[in-house]
């Protein structure tokens, strides 16, 4: 017996759950829709590394208060704009980064503990 392809109900299922997902998420975005960041707890310093595929450098608009970094960037496909609680207080004036190839890395110090005030 010949098998007949046009009768396979899986022909084209993946065809199938690529038009689901570009529905749900509104167009041609792949089946990730959350912005993938690491954080990484170096003891006198946090870098944080954040995946912004599609964006230029120009893009990237940065933001911290030394607890919170805020990251807002736009691309062709998608926008960004993201608020990233730091698991520590940092200097926000000693940050650092980069951008190379989608990967954004941001470096900061970890504040100073809070200062002894002496009783006179």
């Amino acid at each position: 017996m010949v098998r007949d392809d046009r009768d396979d109900p899986f022909d084209n299922i993946f065809d199938e759950i690529e038009r689901m997902m570009n529905d749900m998420t509104g167009g041609d975005a792949g089946f990730a829709s959350e912005t993938h960041i690491d954080v990484y707890d170096e003891g006198s310093t946090l870098r944080l590394v954040a995946d912004l595929p599609g964006v230029d450098k120009d893009a990237i608009d940065l933001k911290c208060d030394g607890e919170t970094l805020t990251i807002s960037a736009a691309g062709d496909r998608r926008e960004y704009d993201e608020r990233i609680r730091l698991p520590a207080r940092v200097d926000e004036h000693s940050a650092s980064a980069t951008f190379n190839n989608g990967i954004l890395q941001v470096t900061f110090d970890r504040a100073e503990d809070s200062a002894a005030i002496d009783v006179e």
